[in-house]
């Protein structure tokens, strides 16, 4: 009798079925429902949740790129549908799997008899679905990882989706990063408002100065601040953003205060700014490239000028090499990176910031995913009119992975703030922070 739950030392030679190779690879049981195209299933029969493998293809997806990238080729193509959630917030599922699913090393022997199972033809690597980006040894055909055109593509890829698609499921804000909620029942659209009032606050801003918002996205940030008297320049690598930023100015008659141009940071001419927001900008600059971001930044800063850095980061500062190959990579970020808050306070002082504060926002960001997923969920026809099935399904997998990804510390949000100081050493800053609390 076949049991998944030793070497198959005494194999006589028969195929094992789908499911009874998924167990194979299981080090326990099967947390949630499993059937397959050949009949073949595994799991309670009565689980809500699951997954179903509806084709070969689907099959030669998980077997030739195993982990997060085969399941999404799979699933993103139609292959491998999941059961028991919508495709726009499939978090609960998503969960049961990080917490239930343990996988384990199998010897040589299981692996040649799982091989023999699956056939040939399930172990040549299928097209990939066309809302993959290249690997990274063709992008460095298109150019050096971070040089200005390959940043732009990376960006293009990921925000150049469909404005209208992002204004469903980022709701009425067109904000793409964390909000910050002041109270748990908060909505999204007033957590993001607070996180734009808190961000303008820490940076101490006031009528008739002037702000330099990098990687400004949609241009909340500028047109906050421009609500508040303050001259605000942002810039984007993303033409679309740009183009709605600039519509959005317009429309609120604030155009005597507020910019926004398709332009990288590296290339904004003026200088002297009284403040820098980044806010989800560094995770798209690459680690290596932090001393030269931080230091065009500290370049821009009049003395007594605040950058805040408001990025995703890892939960430790270990150099781990970027991951390259995963979801993550080939659907969502290009060549993203990301480190500790260590590692980023240390560069910052090492350019010539003072760093006055910091703060994590970790939860913060799983509520926002959280509302996004919702939004998706809500607006789910016509955001695959907008852009696609496949497109949608990317987004929600992506949006409920991160909301996982926040609540169990595997990635945070940090927020630091950083001085120029004059050369006497005076900071301009007060005794104690003045912002108060969200």
């Amino acid at each position: 009798m076949f049991s998944p739950w030793r070497s198959d030392s005494g194999d006589d030679g028969t195929r094992l079925t789908l499911a009874e190779v998924l167990l194979t690879l299981l080090d326990g049981p099967m947390p949630f429902r499993f059937t397959a195209y050949d009949g073949s299933a595994a799991g309670p029969a009565d689980a809500e949740l699951g997954l179903h493998l509806r084709t070969p293809r689907g099959t030669a997806y998980l077997a030739t790129a195993p982990g997060s990238l085969g399941m999404a080729r799979a699933y993103v193509s139609g292959d491998l549908e999941l059961t028991g959630v919508h495709p726009g917030d499939p978090y609960e599922l998503l969960r049961l799997m990080a917490e239930a699913m343990h996988w384990r090393r199998p010897d040589a022997r299981t692996l040649t008899r799982v091989a023999r199972s699956l056939g040939p033809a399930q172990l040549l690597p299928p097209t990939p679905p066309p809302q993959e980006a290249l690997p990274d040894w063709r992008r460095a055909l298109e150019g050096l990882r971070h040089s200005k055109r390959r940043d732009a593509e990376a960006i293009q890829h990921h925000y150049d989706v469909s404005n209208r698609f992002y204004e469903m499921v980022l709701g009425p804000s067109m904000t793409y990063t964390c909000a910050a909620y002041p109270t748990a029942d908060a909505t999204l659209e007033e957590a993001q408002a607070a996180k734009y009032d808190l961000v303008f606050r820490k940076l101490g801003l006031q009528p008739g100065q002037r702000l330099l918002d990098v990687g400004c996205g949609w241009g909340a940030m500028v047109r906050h601040a421009a609500r508040n008297g303050v001259r605000a320049l942002g810039v984007t690598l993303s033409q679309e953003q740009a183009a709605w930023a600039q519509a959005a100015i317009k429309a609120e008659g604030l155009d005597h205060l507020a910019e926004v141009r398709h332009l990288d940071y590296r290339d904004v001419v003026e200088s002297g700014f009284d403040a820098i927001s980044s806010i989800g900008l560094t995770e798209h600059i690459g680690v290596a490239n932090y001393p030269a971001y931080f230091g065009v930044l500290y370049r821009k800063l009049r003395p007594g000028g605040r950058l805040l850095n408001h990025c995703i980061t890892r939960p430790d500062n270990i150099h781990v090499p970027r991951v390259r190959g995963g979801f993550i990579d080939r659907y969502v970020f290009p060549d993203g990176e990301l480190t500790g808050s260590g590692k980023i306070i240390t560069v910052m002082q090492n350019t010539g910031f003072e760093v006055r504060h910091e703060e994590n926002l970790r939860e913060h960001y799983a509520k926002t995913c959280a509302a996004w997923c919702a939004n998706l969920v809500t607006h789910w026809d016509e955001c695959v009119a907008e852009v696609g099935e496949a497109t949608a399904k990317v987004w929600g997998l992506y949006m409920a992975g991160s909301r996982l990804g926040f609540e169990r510390n595997q990635v945070q949000l940090h927020q630091v703030l950083g001085v120029k100081l004059h050369e006497n050493g005076a900071a301009d800053f007060p005794l104690r922070p003045d912002w108060g609390s969200l």
